[in-house]
């Protein structure tokens, strides 16, 4: 799932938002609860515990944040049944962003069989955060 969309705040604004995963609680639609598992400065190898329902099915993934640069993030997710890539990519876009989110999910053993399914969820989610995110960082403009 991608998608590419524009915001009010500057680029360093929503890379500073977006960098603590805790706040997916705001901006991502399946999240139910997301808190830092460990301390200090968000950096290249903070976790965060990410609880989500979709489609009626709660899961639980452990994010760790790969990434970190001035006009990128991407955090890593990761449980028995999946691994999650979000790339989150943002450039300047007049006097505000240009965001692009990119989430690739691998399924694993058993739950490779519902791929299809989780295809066609994810894509009206990725929909449902462009809306979230769009209203939780124009907040912060």
């Amino acid at each position: 799932m991608t998608r590419t969309f524009e915001v009010q705040p500057a680029p360093a604004t929503v890379i500073d938002y977006l960098k603590d995963f805790s706040n997916a609680e705001e901006w991502d639609p399946g999240t139910e609860s997301c808190s830092r598992i460990d301390v200090g400065e968000v950096v290249v190898g903070s976790k965060f515990k990410n609880v989500s329902k979709i489609a009626g099915i709660s899961t639980e993934l452990v994010y760790t944040l790969t990434e970190l640069s001035a006009d990128k993030l991407v955090f890593r997710g990761e449980n028995d049944t999946a691994t999650t890539t979000d790339t989150i990519t943002v450039v300047p876009a007049g006097t505000g962003s240009e965001i692009t989110y990119e989430a690739v999910i691998e399924m694993s053993g058993a739950a490779k069989l519902a791929a299809p399914a989780v295809k066609v969820v994810f894509e009206k989610i990725g929909n449902d955060t462009v809306e979230q995110m769009t209203e939780a960082l124009n907040k912060r403009a």
